[in-house]
């Protein structure tokens, strides 16, 4: 049978690398598909930036192989990529129009071509009328928006953007969203960074955490979210509950809203079976209540930090292969 999953356009394997004694990385293994949004998250001093720098071949790995749209990094696959660092690579004594220009032509647009994309963009994240002032005198946002620009001008197959939504309000903010999304549905492939999870939580396909240089968890969003849920039944219904074997506190917070906190070894398929035959409640329907990646990134960090695990037993959790949980939503 032949396959149906796209090559990786990334493709990370078992990359290491060492500044003097420090091991800045170590054994991180990943893979970037076309046409997803990838979060690359982490504490500061993690590893991100380093193993960004070895996708994009500024720093070579010790060992390991990083293979990027579809081998070994040129100037030709270079000039498919997009990059906006963290720490921003605009020309400041530069007017807005010519900088974006310039750098097209440096990804092999003409001046012609590259004019006009960066009117196009200016137009739409709404700088034209900022067009001939010089980078040094926009505020934050605009050159965050301008450095955006610059990264998706020549339409790049994959595009790495470092904290896209810092500086940005929440109108710009969905601005840029919009530009991320568009290149995912175009079958591009977009590695983010963000410490803003509530952002990569709507926006990526996958996420990879490091910490301390290495993958700690890795997996589609909606299933780190569930494997991660904790012992939590939400409950929609009338009527009325008391206590309940197994459940150690109920809170109900609006009219026909029940949040059900579970003792640890308690059978949630068990306790439903209880409220439905409780004649004093009517239960309309039932979901697990899911934690956000912020809660699941503190917990790891706290986890991998020496602190007393949360809601996982092992120290690298991949969610490719791992069973969901058996309850399901009526």
């Amino acid at each position: 049978m032949i396959s149906t999953t796209p090559a990786p356009l990334v493709s990370v394997r078992n990359i290491r690398k060492t500044f003097g004694p420090k091991e800045a990385v170590t054994d991180v293994s990943f893979e970037v598909l076309p046409g997803e949004v990838f979060g690359l998250l982490g504490p500061n001093g993690a590893g991100k930036t380093t193993t960004i720098r070895m996708i994009l071949d500024i720093f070579k790995p010790d060992s390991g192989v990083v293979e990027v749209l579809g081998g070994s990094m040129s100037q030709a696959r270079k000039d498919r990529v997009g990059y906006m660092p963290e720490e921003r690579g605009l020309y400041p004594h530069m007017r807005v129009l010519d900088c974006l220009v310039y750098l097209g032509k440096l990804k092999g647009l003409t001046g012609s071509e590259a004019r006009r994309r960066a009117e196009a963009f200016l137009e739409r994240l709404e700088l034209a009328d900022q067009h001939r002032q010089k980078i040094e005198t926009l505020s934050r946002g605009m050159t965050q928006k301008v450095q955006v620009i610059a990264a998706v001008l020549h339409q790049p197959d994959l595009l790495i953007i470092d904290e896209p939504f810092a500086n940005l309000d929440p109108v710009n903010a969905q601005l840029v969203r919009d530009i991320i999304l568009e290149l995912r549905d175009q079958g591009k492939a977009v590695i983010m960074t963000s410490h803003q999870l509530n952002l990569v939580e709507a926006l990526c396909d996958r996420i990879v955490l490091i910490h301390h240089g290495r993958v700690v968890l890795q997996g589609p969003v909606a299933e780190v979210r569930r494997r991660f849920a904790r012992n939590i039944l939400h409950l929609s219904g009338s009527g009325r509950l008391d206590s309940l074997p197994g459940v150690a506190h109920i809170e109900r917070r609006t009219a026909g809203d029940w949040y059900l906190t579970l003792l640890p070894d308690a059978d949630p398929q068990t306790i439903l079976r209880t409220i439905v035959s409780n004649d004093h409640f009517t239960l309309d329907k039932f979901d697990v209540a899911l934690p956000s990646l912020d809660e699941i990134f503190v917990q790891i960090v706290r986890e991998q930090s020496g602190s007393a695990p949360l809601s996982a037993s092992t120290n690298t959790h991949s969610l490719d292969h791992n069973p969901l949980p058996t309850i399901r939503p009526t």
